[in-house]
């Protein structure tokens, strides 16, 4: 089953144009910061919003074709939606709100039972929503979710705004959702971590336009687009020019070899701080810089730098390294560092 998406909306100053596709094996992320679009692809897609214009089709059928005035009905989609809030019924019970769920009454009774036993609310099915637990709340809507029988999921921000110990006990239980649900996942979310653990292929959404669908992998390898680059979590990105087998860092006065053909657009590079090492002057790209600031983190070292021959405006370079490795480094006011030719992020 394949959710394909080909969309325009204009919002006043807002322009959406979107393109994906999202098949069986594994939740699509789209991966984007707040206003960049994704929310509003996800209700175009549930039918909340109606594009101007373009196709949505669910294994071959229109959902949305404004060609041929096509619009069906959000209830008639069949489309799963969990946001942040999850969206109870506030004064229904869990069982109630499992149980409204369910379209055909000969089998709502019997099919209520076997979803509350199988999100594990048997328990807690006679509660109230605000009786529940943030745990109990998100199985809750999952079982609902479930028990409508969607063709495709949509998660919109599911696990914002949390603390990161709920947070992670959460997640855990909607990878496993996702895990043994057949058809078309899209995840929407801004969290680079939650979309490489869950999420094996990503859209990256930026001011309204959709980026090509690539694999988490190849978001942090060759994320391709400076958006991408900063959604990865590069903390280093520069403005570089080519010269002739390599590029040049004006700002920094510095010329550094890639592992990877140099793309005609190239506009800028990006750097990962951890992967900005300590180095003697011999290894490839390696340059001189002076210590500006030590920052100490929870668990590494961040030193920002300035290579020797840059600019006095130009953005500092940001290291990420072992604590015990920087306290034993002889002097910590000026050093040689590299960057490994394949660690660098060609950006257009």
């Amino acid at each position: 089953m394949k959710l394909r998406v080909d969309i325009m909306k204009n919002m006043g100053e807002f322009r959406l144009d979107a393109q994906l596709e999202a098949g069986e094996g594994g939740a699509l992320a789209l991966l984007g910061a707040s206003g960049s679009g994704k929310s509003t692809v996800l209700r175009c897609i549930a039918g909340l919003i109606a594009p101007d214009e373009g196709r949505i089709m669910m294994d071959g059928e229109p959902l949305f074709d404004s060609s041929r005035h096509i619009n069906v009905p959000p209830q008639r989609r069949k489309i799963g939606v969990l946001t942040q809030g999850y969206s109870l019924f506030p004064h229904m019970s869990v069982r109630k709100n499992v149980a409204a769920a369910i379209e055909r009454r000969a089998d709502r009774e019997r099919l209520t039972e076997d979803t509350l036993r199988r999100f594990r609310l048997a328990d807690a099915a006679d509660r109230m929503p605000r009786q529940l637990s943030e745990l109990e709340r998100q199985r809750t809507a999952l079982a609902r979710l479930w028990a409508s029988r969607p063709s495709a999921v949509l998660l919109d921000e599911p696990l914002s705004a949390l603390d990161s110990f709920v947070k992670f006990q959460l997640e855990q239980e909607l990878s496993d959702f996702i895990s043994s649900f057949e058809g078309p996942v899209i995840w929407g979310s801004h969290d680079r971590g939650e979309v490489y653990r869950n999420c094996p292929l990503v859209c990256v959404m930026e001011n309204g336009l959709s980026q090509e669908i690539i694999s988490a992998e190849r978001l942090l390898s060759h994320p391709g687009t400076e958006g991408a680059a900063r959604l990865s979590g590069c903390k280093n990105i520069v403005g570089a020019v080519p010269r002739h087998n390599a590029i040049f860092i004006p700002e920094w006065g510095v010329t550094l070899r890639p592992a990877y053909p140099i793309p005609p657009l190239l506009r800028r590079v990006g750097i990962r701080a951890h992967q900005v090492r300590l180095s003697e002057p011999a290894l490839v790209n390696t340059f001189a810089a002076t210590v500006e600031r030590v920052i100490e983190d929870v668990s590494s070292t961040i030193v920002l730098l300035r290579p020797t021959g840059a600019s006095p405006d130009a953005p500092l370079l940001r290291m990420e390294i072992d604590r015990n490795t920087w306290r034993t480094t002889p002097d910590q006011r000026h050093v040689n560092v590299s960057i490994g030719p394949q660690d660098l992020l060609l950006l257009q």
